[in-house]
């Protein structure tokens, strides 16, 4: 695993959380659908304003939705 790369449970939290569509948490966070699917994959790196925003629309910290390698 490259050193700067972020892990994040967005997928894993959509669906413990009603099974909310990719589109719904798109549309809470204010980003596109396919910003999502590309922080899903790994291929994205979010701003932190907006891994707050994931982060909130899961009523979570950020550290609880987002992992940094030690």
């Amino acid at each position: 695993m490259p050193k700067d790369e972020i892990k994040n449970l967005i997928r894993k939290l959509r669906f413990e959380h009603n099974e909310m569509t990719q589109q719904d948490l798109a549309d809470r966070v204010d980003v596109t659908r396919q910003t999502i699917i590309a922080l899903e994959a790994g291929k994205y790196v979010p701003s932190l304003a907006l891994a707050f925003r994931i982060a909130r629309a899961f009523d979570l910290d950020v550290e609880d939705v987002f992992h940094y390698p030690k």
